[in-house]
């Protein structure tokens, strides 16, 4: 049997691994989690994490090199964790991170000295600024990953944290020789749009009638039939299997067809798909089918109802099999049709928070059963009726973390607060009502007038910079797409939603304000 420490010294490489063994070895590694997830509270000496944060994820498009980046950086929450006066992090990027950048969020750290925590943290980059996943481009590189092995002062005592687990950063946990906080790769199917259908309906969750395991436009439009021919239906979706923050949806309109059973239902059926309109407007009906084909998808009914609402709730698994209800968001939606995951509010909504909360624990005990580790959300649709009454949907499963993952841990790092699942609120050590409105899409082409120091430089002249003893203001994220896309991700803290709500309005008028001014010389 290989030797753990013969793969993190390179004495063995992954290629002289078949897929058994690696997964052999991951095993073995994961057994040591518990151990390490104990003795992360026990303040060690030599405890360290390794951030790769990774969006290594099925996409229609690549993307930019400087927008891969952002995402990488979307994670720099985690720095907070620096808190723990012992801890040592290593944080891997594609390209450098902009020291001022960095200098930003050590200031946020609550009760530490800025150069005490940074001489705690290693900021390694690859220097490869292409669109391709970080994850990629760490296995191409074996002497850079023995390099960031070295800086693992225990790895008895060491962590992965990815952003999302496939068998990349398996590899990567591998060759570093340390166990991964995250699921498993070889449960992923849970996680696609036909897993999660099939979990629903087992658990009893009540989710939107659909057909899953989808791969041509033929048994899509057959499973349309299918669906109309007991139901009136307006509008269905149809979802790539591993589709992303809505990216891998498209809206088909089924108003007006002839009755179920028409001889020309079919036919008619196959002409609304290839109008199909996409959510990623870039997309080509022959790249969906391409996509479709090679992973599969789902069509489901559109739900709508008087009000629409789109809530989450975040969940973990520990690596004692513990449940934990983490956190209850709603969701703010974009795009063509409304199915682009734009920012989150937290908490969701009181009138169907608890219902949502409920379905989501039954589905996080069945994915302990299943031997899921790591944080995962499950994302619902909440319509109300004329008397104001809600009904809710489930209708994916995100096994990865997420748009709301950093939001609410920045919220929880600043603070020192806790989620309480009773009552559905976020409160400080004294009991004070947290909120917040967050988003990683404000964006204006006029942003990119400014540069990273300019940001700053507005935040700290309009004073809505994050204040540590009134533990309300604004976070920053996403700051090195701001010059070449006019993007920036913010999330705005208040002891209301009101207060939430205005201090995140403020602080985008004051941005796009000040950035109308710098074009204008």
């Amino acid at each position: 049997m290989t030797n753990v420490a013969l793969v993190r010294d390179g004495t063995v490489t992954l290629s002289d691994l078949d897929e058994q063994q690696r997964y052999d070895l991951f095993d073995r590694l994961q057994l040591a989690l518990p151990r390490v997830w104990d003795a992360m509270r026990l303040n060690e000496p030599n405890e360290s994490v390794v951030v790769v944060p990774s969006v290594t994820l099925d996409r229609l498009g690549e993307g930019s090199g400087t927008m891969t980046q952002a995402y990488e950086e979307r994670f720099l929450f985690l720095l907070l964790l620096l808190r723990e006066p012992r801890l040592r992090m290593v944080y891997v990027t594609s390209m450098p991170i902009e020291p001022a950048i960095i200098e930003y969020y050590l200031a946020l750290l609550p009760g530490v000295i800025p150069s005490h925590a940074l001489a705690r943290l290693s900021l390694v980059s690859v220097g490869d600024g292409s669109p391709r996943s970080l994850s990629e481009k760490l296995l191409e590189r074996p002497r850079l990953l023995r390099r960031i092995a070295r800086l693992i002062p225990d790895p008895m005592l060491c962590h992965l944290v990815p952003y999302n687990t496939t068998t990349l950063e398996r590899d990567i946990a591998v060759s570093l020789g340390v166990p991964m906080f995250g699921a498993d790769p070889r449960l992923v199917e849970l996680g696609t749009k036909t897993g999660c259908r099939r979990l629903f309906e087992e658990e009893g969750v009540n989710h939107p009638i659909g057909r899953s395991d989808l791969h041509t436009i033929e048994q899509v439009a057959h499973a349309i039939v299918a669906m109309r021919v007991d139901r009136s239906i307006d509008e269905v979706i149809v979802k790539l299997n591993e589709g992303v923050s809505g990216q891998g949806n498209a809206l088909v309109n089924v108003r007006g067809l002839p009755a179920s059973g028409d001889v020309n239902e079919f036919s008619e059926v196959m002409d609304r798909l290839r109008a199909m309109q996409f959510e990623r407007p870039d997309t080509s009906l022959e790249q969906y089918l391409d996509k479709l084909s090679e992973r599969g998808g789902i069509v489901e009914q559109r739900i709508t109802g008087v009000e629409f609402r789109s809530p989450s709730v975040q969940l973990r698994v520990t690596p004692n099999g513990d449940v934990e209800l983490l956190s209850t968001h709603d969701q703010m939606l974009g795009g063509p049709s409304g199915q682009s995951y734009m920012g989150c509010r937290f908490p969701a909504d009181f009138s169907y928070a608890p219902a949502i909360s409920g379905d989501a624990r039954i589905i996080g005990e069945r994915l302990a059963r299943e031997g899921v580790i790591g944080r995962f959300a499950v994302d619902f649709v909440a319509v109300s009726d004329k008397g104001g009454a809600w009904s809710t949907y489930a209708i994916e499963l995100n096994l990865r973390k997420g748009g709301t993952t950093h939001p609410f841990l920045t919220l929880q790092f600043l603070t020192d607060g806790r989620y309480d699942s009773k009552t559905g609120l976020f409160l400080t050590v004294e009991g004070r009502e947290k909120h917040l409105v967050a988003t990683d899409h404000l964006q204006s082409p006029s942003l990119r007038a400014l540069t990273i120091n300019d940001l700053f430089d507005v935040v700290a002249r309009h004073r809505i910079h994050f204040d540590q003893a009134r533990q309300v203001g604004v976070v920053f994220h996403m700051m090195s797409c701001l010059t070449e896309h006019g993007r920036v991700g913010l999330t705005a803290v208040g002891n209301s939603p009101t207060e939430a709500d205005a201090l995140y309005r403020r602080a985008e008028r004051i941005l796009l304000d000040e950035a109308r001014s710098a074009g204008a010389g």
